[in-house]
């Protein structure tokens, strides 16, 4: 698998779509057929890159169907993990894949419209460096989860260095050289909302409603967002170590200042301090609060693990292209 960006100069592409797709076969179907028009109207060769991510249906079946009615002017091209690797792999293979001088990122379900693509190109055309579309309705997320992400993008920013653009997520045009940039960052954890904002460039950021899912439901539980956030956190904010040295200094302060008042209340009232209750209740919340610390410490440290282990972050398969012959990625 390569791990070097792509060299500008070898670029045979004017605009690469790249698409992760998880058990997305009939969405797929429905969906890449309405990108063929609209890559026409542009001058030079396009391609169309789906990534699939571990899919247990017909994905295959449903990429030779999609030649069927391919333009001469794109090139189809299937990628295929060995298994399941995440979303964050997956965008990550495809941006590797890519040979675009402009790079799009768009889900197979169908939400991000098509018709966003021609602001977006008409954006890059004008000079912006990376195009991001922002979701301004979120009507089917539940009310709970809606609160989470505010609170988890509140959390995340920094101000000093970059911002974290709320709802504004994958649905993006970059140009090769924002996607050189991304490809030579090194980490294994890979929290890509993060990265996009990490190595910055100018970037212009267009509302856009999601669309009715064509086919399918979401793959994510909150399982999966939980853990998607615990990278990102991990991987951009020390805040939560910050805290810990925060917690201990009041904690200790307050001991400190109960210690006294239990002096001064002996001395000079002469009452006996009731030991069992206070000493048993000290105990347990100072263990409490040790096993929270201990906690957040480590997963710092297993991402610092999962790090050290140097493993590739995805593991490819076969590679088919609009010939339908598969090249070995091996």
């Amino acid at each position: 698998m390569k791990t070097e960006p792509v060299n500008q100069h070898a670029l045979s592409y004017t605009y690469s779509i790249v698409i992760p797709a998880y058990n997305d076969a009939e969405a797929l179907k429905l969906f890449v057929p309405q990108l063929y028009p609209l890559l026409e109207r542009y001058q030079g060769q396009h391609e169309i890159v789906i990534v699939d991510d571990g899919s247990k249906d017909a994905l295959l079946e449903a990429f030779e169907d999609l030649q069927e009615t391919l333009p001469e002017t794109v090139r189809l091209k299937l990628v295929r993990f060995s298994r399941n690797f995440g979303k964050e792999a997956a965008l990550s293979a495809g941006l590797q894949a890519a040979q675009g001088e402009a790079v799009v990122m768009m889900d197979a379900d169908g939400q991000h419209p098509v018709s966003m693509l021609e602001q977006m190109i008409t954006h890059y055309e004008r000079g912006a460096d990376v195009v991001a579309a922002v979701q301004v309705v979120r009507d089917q997320e539940r009310l709970f989860a809606r609160w989470l992400k505010k609170r988890f993008y509140r959390f995340m920013q920094d101000a000093q260095r970059y911002q974290l653009k709320a709802n504004a997520g994958d649905f993006r045009l970059m140009r090769r050289k924002v996607v050189d940039a991304l490809l030579a960052l090194p980490e294994r954890q890979r929290f890509m909302k993060g990265l996009y904002a990490w190595v910055g460039f100018d970037t212009v950021y267009l509302p856009f409603n999601a669309a009715p899912r064509q086919d399918g439901s979401s793959k994510f539980q909150y399982r999966d967002l939980f853990d998607l956030a615990m990278v990102g956190i991990t991987s951009f904010s020390l805040k939560p170590l910050r805290w810990i040295s925060r917690m201990g200094i009041v904690v200790s302060l307050l001991a400190f200042i109960y210690g006294l008042f239990i002096v001064f209340d002996t001395l000079f009232t002469g009452r006996d301090v009731a030991g069992w209750t206070t000493l048993s209740a000290g105990i347990m919340f100072s263990a409490g609060l040790q096993l929270i610390c201990i906690g957040v410490i480590g997963e710092y440290v297993g991402r610092i693990y999962e790090e050290v282990k140097q493993r590739p972050l995805y593991v490819v398969d076969e590679v088919y292209d609009s010939s339908r012959r598969p090249k070995d990625e091996h």
